[in-house]
This record gives structure tokens, C-alpha cells and sequence, in this order.
């Protein structure tokens, strides 16, 4: 595969020390989306993202989907590697280190699943209204990676239970998991941005 699979955006870092960020669309979205709310917040970090690869009715998706809250598993499977692949390659070519995923929705899942699968690409993740990517995942062994999952109160497409499974599947795989549940829906708010801002603060602090 070469770094040209996956159309994308890439800025570089403004700020030494500043955690790399994979940033993933939701349904609908593209590379442009998420640039604005990755530079919110953690001004400075090096910016990656890429286009989903999967269309469906035109909109640019990282996996299929058979119905809503329903996933092709093996497609899920298939993407994960394929988007793994792309951030190692596109980290030896910027020349920069793993990255924390920043993903909403259909991003936040296949960043959640790239963190069972290919648990050495991220250095961590920010879940924009999570679920959990596969029924049966594999065993993975997360070491102490800093997660946050942020859930909607009020979201008509990811059921409580569901976003708390994936709280609980991730911990269980040794990732250090924060999971907050706002009052909202399935759009992000302003605490959404504020909480992930400090959450990669203090991660950057602990990290120094």
C-alpha cells in the first residue's frame, strides 16, 4: 500500500512536545473536517488526516455498515489494517511519532478498532460518541494507553449500554479509559472540546 491509499490532509507541528493527531470524520465528513477541532484542542500538534475510503450513498465512511449501529465486521477488520498501515507510513514519512486518534462517530469507531487490532499505532485516543466496532474483538493488550470516551446523554444513535461496554472492553484490554457522559446528543459541544483540550493537556504533562 503506498501513502497515496488514503486521501488526506497533513500539517505539520507548530510546537515541540505537542502529541501528534489522527484526526477521523464521521459519516459524511472528509480530510477537512476535524482540522479546526484538532488546532482547538491541541494547538500545535502535527494534524493527519485522512478520507474515509468507503462510500455509502456518496458519503465517505472508514467501514461499511449494514444498517445503522450495524457493522460489516470483516470489513471492520479489513479497514482497520489498512488505515494501521497508512499512519505507519505516513509517520515515516512526516516524520513523526505515534499518534493520539481524535475520532467522531464513524471515526471514533474505527479508532476504537484500530486500538483492539493494531494496538501499536496510537499512543492513545479521544472517542467522539464510541461503540463498540466489534462483537468478538481479539485480545489486546492497550498497557496503560490513555483513552477518553465521550458519550452523549441525549445520543438517539449510540445506546448507553453500548458506549459503556466499550468503556469496560477497553479497560479490560489494560487501557487507562476516562469516559464521561455529556448532555447531548450524537452532535459534539462545547464541553466535548474543553474536556478533550485538558484531557491531552494533563496526558502532555504527564508524558513531559
Amino acid at each position: 500500500m503506498t501513502e497515496s491509499a488514503f486521501i488526506h490532509r497533513f500539517e505539520p507541528a507548530t510546537s515541540a512536545g505537542s502529541a501528534p493527531l489522527l484526526l477521523l470524520h464521521g459519516t459524511g465528513g472528509d480530510e477537512n473536517d476535524l482540522l479546526g477541532l484538532g488546532k482547538m484542542i491541541s494547538p500545535g500538534s502535527a494534524l493527519l488526516s485522512p478520507r474515509g475510503r468507503v462510500l455509502e450513498h456518496g458519503m465517505p465512511r472508514f467501514f461499511r455498515r449494514l444498517a445503522e449501529g450495524v457493522f460489516d465486521e470483516d470489513d471492520v477488520r479489513l479497514r482497520a489494517r489498512e488505515l494501521g498501515d497508512f499512519v505507519s507510513e505516513s509517520r515515516q514519512r512526516y516524520g513523526i511519532a505515534a499518534p493520539v486518534a481524535v475520532g467522531f462517530s464513524n471515526g471514533a469507531n474505527i479508532a476504537a478498532a484500530l486500538l483492539l487490532l493494531k494496538p501499536d499505532v496510537l499512543a492513545g485516543a479521544i472517542l467522539l460518541r464510541a461503540m463498540v466496532p466489534l462483537s468478538d474483538p481479539p485480545k489486546a493488550e492497550l498497557g496503560g494507553k490513555p483513552v477518553l470516551l465521550l458519550s452523549g446523554q441525549a445520543d438517539p444513535i449510540v445506546p448507553a449500554s453500548n458506549s459503556a461496554r466499550l468503556a469496560a472492553l477497553l479497560s479490560q484490554a489494560g487501557a487507562g479509559v476516562t469516559h464521561k457522559v455529556l448532555p447531548a446528543g450524537h452532535q459534539l459541544s462545547q464541553a466535548d472540546v474543553t474536556l478533550a483540550r485538558d484531557w491531552i493537556g494533563n496526558i502532555a504533562a504527564e508524558a513531559a
